[in-house]
């Protein structure tokens, strides 16, 4: 397996990735898939404002990205805070992907200057809350019966760490 930063042409992959997860109703509270033309936004949009994207590929396929993006974009004093989002392809998850790339943006974040990084995500998502704990990431807060997926709701945690002081 190979991590590299992220290029304008894995743009279909990463959706594609992204898009996969949302039927799970565990690893976003997207209920309809992302467009491609929002997708390409958003990686513009990290390339322009200096927030890293990486993807691990096998076999020069992309198999999962991890992403770091703006906490409440314009409030300068959250500038050093950022939000670390992350999927694996259902064909490569629970071998240690998540890990390699976690670890890769723990290792990154302070060189793109931010000293907490955070994750937000459902309560029921049970392996995304073992890694982060995994890795040293804390439970910072919790949002009760906030997502609804056609009358089921869950709640969101809120996962951070502090990379640097």
């Amino acid at each position: 397996m190979k991590i590299r930063k992220a290029i304008f042409d894995d743009i279909i992959s990463i959706n594609n990735i992204y898009n996969q997860s949302i039927s799970s109703n565990i690893s976003t509270a997207d209920i309809l898939p992302t467009p491609i033309s929002k997708r390409k936004k958003w990686f513009k949009d990290h390339v322009k404002e200096n927030y890293p994207i990486f993807v691990a590929e096998i076999n020069n396929e992309v198999i999962g990205w991890i992403s770091l993006s703006p906490y409440r974009p314009g409030r300068l004093a959250l500038k050093q805070t950022a939000e670390v989002s992350y999927l694996i392809r259902k064909d490569y998850q629970k071998i240690g992907i998540g890990t390699k790339l976690m670890n890769l943006i723990i290792e990154k974040s302070s060189q793109y200057g931010f000293k907490n990084i955070f994750a937000i995500l459902l309560d029921r998502n049970i392996a995304s809350i073992k890694l982060l704990e995994n890795m040293g990431f804390e439970k910072w807060a919790f949002l009760p019966k906030v997502a609804n997926f056609d009358g089921i709701e869950c709640g969101q945690f809120y996962y951070g760490k502090r990379i640097c002081d």
